[in-house]
């Protein structure tokens, strides 16, 4: 009950802030960052509200809380080379095997764990959204593959969000730090991060080429392990 109630006033704030938002800001003068960064969190909200009234087992609650701590100790452990980290792939892998709602729940965790140490800040709801949606989109790629999955098909995705999540992280900068917003200078936020997006990208086509083969085999039997199926058995009927 307390959970919910955190969670609707958490939305409650994001819609006040959407309205004093377009209340103290002209259509012309409208400051962007703010806004966007409360339609995150409002869309966050909303996300979590509905995670919790799904009634989700004690099970998966501690499945997303030990891969989202791998995600966060791979994320730490790398901190020195900048955008070469592991979390990104650790979270598709997760999203992967156990489904579109577990990885989104894995990307936000992470996330905002990781920040503990990284530091928290307005980029933290972008960085939430983006992790969030790289693993939930691996959810719906792994409903279509299966255990049939190769290294190089997850290697192959995780280098399209290298890129995925850059773009969605240089959003965020467009619209805090850079002035005025149109279609050039947009252009040219994305330009100056190619090269932390490439290595984003290289990073987790290497994470899923090595990894893939060790890992991938022993989380689907985890999560088979998860699954409890119930067979009723009938009795054998008597004949005369």
């Amino acid at each position: 009950m307390k959970k919910r109630l955190g969670s609707v006033l958490f939305i409650a704030l994001a819609l006040g802030g959407i309205y004093l938002a377009y209340t103290f800001w002209p259509d012309e003068d409208l400051n962007w960052a703010l806004t966007s960064l409360l339609l995150l969190l409002l869309g966050l909200g909303l996300f979590y509200l509905r995670y919790e009234r799904a009634h989700v087992s004690s099970k998966e609650m501690a499945v997303i809380a030990s891969l989202a701590a791998f995600a966060v100790v791979g994320r730490i452990i790398f901190a020195p080379f900048p955008n070469f980290k592991p979390t990104t792939y650790l979270v598709i892998l997760a999203g992967y095997v156990f489904g579109p709602r577990a990885g989104f729940m894995v990307g936000t965790t992470a996330a905002i764990a990781s920040n503990v140490y990284f530091g928290q800040g307005a980029w933290t709801p972008w960085q939430m959204v983006a992790w969030g949606l790289a693993g939930a989109s691996a959810g719906v790629f792994g409903r279509l593959r299966g255990e049939k999955v190769t290294a190089y098909e997850l290697a192959l995705f995780g280098l399209l969000w290298g890129f995925l999540f850059g773009w969605i992280m240089n959003l965020w900068t467009w619209l805090s730090t850079v002035y005025p917003l149109n279609f050039e200078t947009w252009l040219l936020t994305n330009t100056s991060s190619l090269l932390f997006d490439i290595s984003h990208a290289v990073a987790n086509v290497l994470f899923a080429l090595l990894l893939t083969r060790r890992f991938l085999p022993i989380l689907w039997r985890f999560r088979k392990k998860l699954t409890i199926t119930t067979l009723e058995v009938l009795p054998h009927e008597k004949h005369n």
